[in-house]
């Protein structure tokens, strides 16, 4: 038998590993702009000196409809905002009041019932809930050929007269919650309508203004979102917590 063929020879390879180290710090290095704040609450108060000098006295909002714009601006960094916040004339006084009687905050996602302080609302006597998990709604929603969202709605409305109802997100909760409401199936205080994106967002928030039942606080066109809206219910849980309406 002839014999099996040599394998060849191979050679080793050298393989030289270049390791950059990180350039070490120098402490000469000048931070140029950067300020220089202890904590939470001097940030927040710079973030809101700052608000003030940039809008200056020709802000279309004041008293406590400019102190819930400045924390939408505040939470967002979006000062279009002040040509886009839209307020029903009670809307502040009634959610202050809903919230000084202990209601219930319910929101259409979670990130938004996560958005709101349960501190704040605890002092109050408040409580904050998002229906698009219960028991039943998702299988409404199957059976009714609905978003969740709209089944949450829905499963919502016998707890919501006095209510203050966040939409954060989904056009088709607000949708719903208005249509609810022309029913007479519910009525609540306030009204926090601020869905966002390209499909129906902006024609819900229409209608929600165009609307005299309930008070409301919305932004017209596309512009919205969870973290604004929770930033109004906070604003207006810190008013509800002061003496005065603006203090």
């Amino acid at each position: 038998m002839p014999e099996p063929a040599a394998e060849p020879a191979v050679e080793p390879v050298s393989c030289n590993l270049l390791i950059r180290r990180p350039a070490p710090v120098h402490e000469d290095i000048q931070m140029t702009g950067i300020v220089e704040l202890s904590g939470p609450e001097e940030i927040e108060a710079r973030s809101f000196a700052i608000i003030e000098e940039e809008t200056g006295r020709s802000r279309p909002f004041d008293g406590a409809e400019w102190l819930v714009v400045r924390r939408m601006i505040h939470t967002s960094a979006d000062f279009q905002l002040l040509d886009l916040v839209r307020f029903h004339p009670e809307a502040v006084q009634a959610g202050i009041e809903a919230l000084r009687n202990g209601c219930l905050v319910a929101t259409d996602t979670e990130m938004a019932r996560a958005g709101i302080s349960q501190a704040r609302l605890e002092r109050l006597g408040c409580r904050k809930a998002c229906y698009i998990r219960e028991s039943g709604v998702a299988e409404r929603a199957r059976r009714e050929g609905i978003t969740r969202s709209s089944a949450a709605v829905d499963h919502a409305a016998p707890q919501l007269d006095g209510a203050v109802y966040v939409v954060g997100n989904a056009p088709t909760a607000l949708l719903r919650l208005l249509r609810l409401i022309g029913e007479g199936a519910c009525a609540p205080a306030l009204i926090v309508g601020m869905p966002v994106g390209f499909v129906n967002a902006a024609e819900s928030k229409e209608l929600l203004a165009g609307q005299d039942r309930i008070p409301y606080v919305t932004i017209q066109g596309r512009k919205g979102g969870s973290p604004l809206a929770a930033a109004v219910v906070n604003q207006l849980a810190l008013l509800a917590l002061k003496s005065e309406i603006g203090a």
